[in-house]
């Protein structure tokens, strides 16, 4: 009787774990065709799918009979996107080239966390998506919110938030850059750098940095990637603060987990910087369809974590926390144009 009903649970785990994965994924591919839509395709791929899982969590529901496989993508996946962003950061082009740019990279990240934690409490925020949007404004948009909420132990619907704030806000100051690029008084390489120093993603600063040619775009991209490359120290500043606070505040010692992911991140850095493409002959189009790859797989991830955001505690603890960020990107956009 006892072996009955455990052949007959055992369907229904993996169903509800890959059936869950493949509605990540299902909602992944939805929110890329909404991207292709005018008007979205700004947007991009990832605050799309985001959009839809909320508004399915709005109208249907937690999917409650796949929920294995939900928090599989927005947990597992999540990490091994974060693995391969590292590929995208190329180690030797920071440290030979970005040197100046570090600097200045430095400043901006100080700058944007503090700046928002600040105006967090100034308009009484909640402070988890506030410090979140901190470091996702500071380093690089999604990726460093999805770094670091584990570390400071963010709830999934605080990233969900975080991680579509920063799209949508960052397609909004890149599309102003592009605006302003003609009137700016700043040559290709001035504008590329404030670019590069100031805006949320990657994927923002392309998309900003384009207008100013090759020379302007490629100068943006390395100011970006110096801050990539800060995501790792951060992440590990903050494990320092939060095992501090946690053992001032709390005597049971709460401990908190090692993300064994930046490892993995710091490990592919390398390779893609000094291995692939040197000692081990790597083509573009193999590297391109990793990129792919970890497009879909933070896509769904975030697909995920947008299920759990209910809309009903949004307004309330969304907004705030909304404007924090705002004003800390536009100050931040001024005091990086005279830097540069």
């Amino acid at each position: 009787m006892v072996t009955s009903k455990m052949i007959q649970k055992r369907p229904s785990k993996w169903v509800s774990w890959i059936g869950g994965i493949a509605f990540t994924f299902f909602i992944a591919f939805l929110g890329y065709l909404l991207a292709k839509v005018p008007g979205f395709d700004h947007i991009g791929q990832l605050a799309c799918a985001i959009i839809i899982a909320v508004a399915y969590r709005q109208f249907f529901g937690y999917p409650e009979i796949i929920r294995s496989g939900i928090a599989f993508s927005s947990k597992r996946l999540l990490r091994a996107a974060i693995i391969l962003y590292g590929l995208k950061l190329n180690i030797d082009t920071v440290l030979s080239d970005g040197l100046g740019l570090l600097v200045r990279d430095v400043g901006v990240i100080i700058f944007a966390i503090f700046m928002t934690i600040w105006l967090a409490k100034v308009f009484k925020a909640d402070k988890n998506i506030s410090l979140l949007l901190g470091v996702g404004t500071g380093v690089c948009g999604a990726a460093a919110i999805a770094a670091v909420a584990p570390i400071i132990k963010a709830k999934d619907e605080d990233t969900a938030i975080g991680v579509g704030i920063i799209a949508l806000m960052g397609t909004v100051f890149a599309i102003g850059y592009t605006i302003l690029r003609p009137i700016l008084p700043l040559d290709s390489i001035e504008y590329g750098m404030w670019a590069g120093i100031s805006l949320h993603e990657v994927a923002h600063v392309a998309l900003a940095g384009a207008p100013a040619g090759e020379d302007g775009l490629a100068i943006a991209l390395l100011a970006k990637l110096g801050r990539v490359f800060l995501l790792v120290p951060l992440c590990f500043i903050l494990i320092f603060i939060m095992k501090r606070k946690n053992k001032d505040t709390d005597e049971s010692g709460a401990k908190i987990e090692f993300p064994w992911f930046l490892v993995g991140f710091i490990i592919l850095s390398v390779l893609g910087s000094y291995v692939f493409g040197h000692s081990i002959p790597v083509s573009d189009n193999v590297m391109e369809g990793v990129f792919t790859l970890t497009t879909w797989l933070l896509t769904a991830a975030m697909v995920g974590l947008g299920l759990n955001v209910s809309l009903r505690d949004l307004k309330d603890r969304a907004m705030r926390p909304l404007a924090a960020m705002t004003v800390t990107s536009i100050l931040l956009s001024v005091i990086a144009y005279f830097i540069i």
